[in-house]
């Protein structure tokens, strides 16, 4: 069984890979300056250990209460597998401390409150020896001021940015933003690199501009996408895991 899923991974994981070529190719950039983050919400650790021995090493989760467990068992499936586990879900403070145990990477931090909680959570971690890194961060901007979706507003970013950089132990990475629906995704990640140029001005370390998604990363990487985070195309339209 875990053959054919492999063989079924592979030829997924090759179309995503011609894909993302090709848009490069067509943007005029270089194949490596946009990172693949593979979605494995909902699917099984087996998934994503099978990703990891096709290369793909940068896994994504929404939910920190099933990502934890499946981080722990990748580990155990794959102890020499170098994966990078990134927090793509929206976020709850009580959760930080419990996140950074095993994400290395945030992309949804929208608020001042969550910040502080992270920073005050890796610290903690670092002290006792849970981590051995900061954590790396991406504030996920609003592109419809639609609170319901996440995101902070774009008039909220420029301080949310400075909070991040004066509070320790976090690693202000760039930002992250989903193309609204009702909106055309070249519109909506055009307004995204715009605020993304605007907070370079700022905070020149900050170029990571996680956009695009199984449906879209041809549009995202269009206008300066980093990271593109898919899930559907690569796994499948159904998880297989508990949610």
């Amino acid at each position: 069984m875990s053959d054919a899923r492999k063989d079924e991974l592979a030829a997924n994981l090759a179309e995503v890979e011609q894909r993302i070529a090709a848009a490069c190719e067509a943007a005029g950039r270089a194949r490596d300056e946009v990172r693949l983050l593979a979605v494995t919400k909902t699917f099984p650790a087996l998934d994503a250990a099978l990703l990891a021995d096709l290369g793909a090493l940068d896994l994504a989760e929404n939910r920190d209460q099933e990502a934890g467990p499946k981080a722990e068992e990748v580990a155990v499936l794959r102890p020499d597998a170098r994966v990078r586990w990134h927090m793509v879900g929206s976020l709850q403070r009580n959760k930080a401390r419990s996140v950074v145990r095993w994400a290395d990477e945030v992309q949804s931090v929208d608020s001042e409150r969550l910040a502080d909680a992270l920073a005050k959570a890796t610290k903690s971690a670092l002290d006792s020896g849970q981590r051995d890194h900061p954590l790396d961060v991406l504030i996920q901007v609003s592109l419809d001021d639609d609170p319901k979706r996440g995101g902070i507003r774009l008039n909220e970013l420029a301080r949310l940015a400075e909070r991040m950089v004066h509070v320790g132990d976090l690693r202000l990475r760039g930002l992250m933003a989903v193309a609204p629906l009702g909106i055309a995704p070249a519109e909506a990640f055009e307004k995204l690199a715009l605020a993304s140029e605007r907070l370079q001005e700022e905070h020149p370390n900050a170029r990571e501009l996680s956009a695009g998604m199984s449906n879209d990363l041809e549009q995202a990487i269009a206008h300066g996408s980093t990271c593109v985070r898919v899930g559907t195309a690569l796994l499948g339209g159904r998880g297989l895991a508990s949610a």
